[in-house]
């Protein structure tokens, strides 16, 4: 998928929400335990409930990979309906890898070509020759951790070299020139919303993915005020607000609601915007 093919899906549903699909046995309601593949039926169901209101969807590694070869065949399941209900869906594989360059290789061959996600997450601490593999598939993305959302991203992200850059935003200056707007898209965190505007000056057009909103008490209309630009230029994931929002029988409905809800914020945020089509 384009940058200007995400930007139209974002117009066309009035919506930048990213669904993440962290779907953990034990929280998933009791009756679907009973299921052959326990983990896709709820996946399923979430996809059918939220995806009027979503333009991307973004499966934890760590939740299948933990099941063993049941939870991979449970992801590739996964995946493989989501694009038989919506060829315009956007599908980020969250798996943070990031190793030399003949292991990279490996793994965008396994992300790109084995699961058919249209982005996967990486960690930049290597260096280019560790994220280059990922940029040699047409329209498909590269999303690296700039600045996250987490308790302890202070023990490195905000490290002041001589010249008192902090090393996050010299992740961002350095590689920024790695690939166009139309392959990379950095992470930062929503519980770091008014360090967008740092994040902005640096990388004014590439997209943003946004985790953080809900459960971890960032808030959606101070990320859009600090980090949405021309092209919206956000996508913000919801996960536990969305997928447990009940864990009785109606777990469906309820995630639609809260999908929809989240959605609704989002509208009146590009109207606010003129991003409208």
């Amino acid at each position: 998928m384009t940058y200007e093919e995400l930007f139209g899906q974002i117009q066309k549903k009035h919506s930048f929400l990213c669904v993440g699909l962290d779907t953990d046995l034990s929280k998933i309601p009791a009756h679907l335990l009973l299921e052959e593949d326990p983990v896709f039926a709820f996946n399923r169901v979430i996809v059918d409930a939220t995806l009027p209101f979503a333009v991307a969807y973004k499966p934890n590694l760590a939740f299948y990979e933990v099941l063993g070869p049941k939870g991979w065949e449970s992801l590739k399941k996964t995946v493989a309906y989501i694009r038989s209900q919506s060829a315009d869906i956007f599908i980020i594989a969250d798996a943070k890898r990031g190793d030399i360059g003949n292991t990279s290789a490996m793994y965008a061959r396994t992300f790109f070509e084995q699961l058919d996600v249209d982005a996967v997450t990486l960690s930049p601490y290597m260096g280019q020759d560790t994220v280059t593999p990922f940029l040699q598939f047409k329209d498909k993305w590269a999303v690296l951790l700039a600045l996250t959302s987490n308790p302890s991203a202070a023990d490195f992200q905000y490290f002041e070299d001589g010249n008192g850059q902090l090393l996050y935003e010299k992740v961002l200056q350095t590689s920024r020139e790695w690939a166009s707007t139309n392959q990379l898209m950095f992470v930062v965190g929503a519980t770091r919303a008014q360090e967008l505007s740092k994040v902005r000056e640096i990388v004014p057009e590439h997209f943003l993915l946004v985790p953080g909103v809900g459960a971890q008490g960032g808030s959606l209309g101070e990320v859009a005020r600090y980090g949405m630009n021309g092209h919206c230029g956000l996508l913000v994931n919801s996960s536990r607000g969305i997928l447990y929002a009940s864990q009785g029988k109606d777990f469906a409905e309820k995630a639609g609601n809260a999908a929809e809800t989240i959605q609704q914020q989002m509208e009146q945020l590009l109207e606010n915007h003129g991003l409208f089509s």
